[in-house]
């Protein structure tokens, strides 16, 4: 018996030699997740559910509301301004991804090949407008953007004639598009050069070996398994289009432009919320833009083939 006792004493004092409450490792996850679900929860979670609530009232002040019902809902649909913005924002996102999709990636691509000297040096330097803030290049541009700006200076070399970019309804799109071409060109090189480095260079190698010039290459290999990343960027330009804001907030003084020209839809809802003080027919503008962005997500995943099963 004793020599038995002397085998299980060992056992057991294992047994109960615990580590310390804060060293525990379900502990220590927690302690570090836990600020991050709170902040969640209260900034996105209950912020996205106090908002569904609102646009299902009428707030006539300070603890003040009267449920509505979907009457906020049946007011958007004939608010002229809102799909006036809505098709704003529609034109403005279609002309960033048609410019900060293939302008980038055919950059990377350049970047990537051999046909550069020094291209981390270029890198830096096309990132470097993603450092600045939306504030300053909003009030470059502003300047830039003049009848007497850089821009139609430059266009005046090749004969164009200057522009009213700033007073001109039709004019303002393009206007924010080439902002935004100068700042996110640099970010999104850096998506796609991340996407091509990836690519095993002995494809390319046999490529070249069965007679494939740079073209068929760069359209065969590297647009084709580049895909992800594509989608990726094809994503994120999407959730920032239909979220401008701060663009026709800085050029225009946070009006729309001239003739609402850049008026974008969480322009109208800012507008609605802070200065009309109407913070149920907002709440509904930012639930429907929500459910645009979302219906306008799934598309391009479905269209990318994002579901299909391998």
């Amino acid at each position: 018996m004793s020599v038995m006792t002397e085998q299980h004493a060992p056992r057991r004092k294992e047994r109960r030699r615990k580590p310390p409450f804060f060293q525990r490792p379900w502990v220590v996850a927690a302690v570090f997740i836990l600020p991050f679900l709170v902040l969640y929860g209260v900034f996105r979670v209950y912020a996205v559910g106090y908002a569904v609530v609102l646009s299902f009232q009428d707030i006539q002040g300070i603890g003040v509301t009267d449920w509505t019902g979907f009457s906020n809902y049946r007011r958007l649909l004939s608010d002229s301004t809102f799909f006036l913005a809505l098709r704003n924002t529609a034109l403005y996102t279609a002309g960033t991804l048609l410019v900060l999709i293939p302008v980038p990636f055919v950059l990377a691509a350049v970047l990537q090949s051999k046909l550069i000297a020094r291209p981390v040096a270029l890198r830096s330097a096309f990132f470097l407008p993603v450092l600045t803030s939306l504030v300053v290049v909003g009030v470059v541009f502003s300047l830039l953007l003049t009848t007497n700006g850089l821009v139609n200076s430059f266009l005046g070399l090749f004969g164009v004639p200057a522009q009213g970019w700033l007073e001109t309804r039709h004019l303002a799109i393009p206007a924010m598009i080439i902002m935004a071409t100068w700042r996110w060109t640099g970010i999104n090189i850096i998506y796609f050069t991340t996407g091509l480095s990836n690519i095993p260079k002995e494809l390319y190698e046999s490529a070249s070996v069965d007679g494939a010039g740079p073209l068929r290459r760069f359209w065969h290999l590297s647009v084709p398994l580049s895909k992800p990343i594509i989608l990726f960027v094809t994503v994120l330009t999407i959730f920032g289009g239909f979220q401008l804001f701060v663009e026709p907030l800085i050029l225009w003084g946070g009006g729309g432009g001239p003739g609402q020209g850049g008026l974008s839809v969480v322009m109208h809802l800012y507008r609605t919320a802070f200065t009309s003080f109407q913070l149920g027919y907002a709440s509904a503008i930012g639930v429907v833009l929500a459910l645009i962005i979302m219906a306008v997500s799934l598309i391009t995943l479905k269209l990318f083939g994002f579901f299909k099963k391998e």
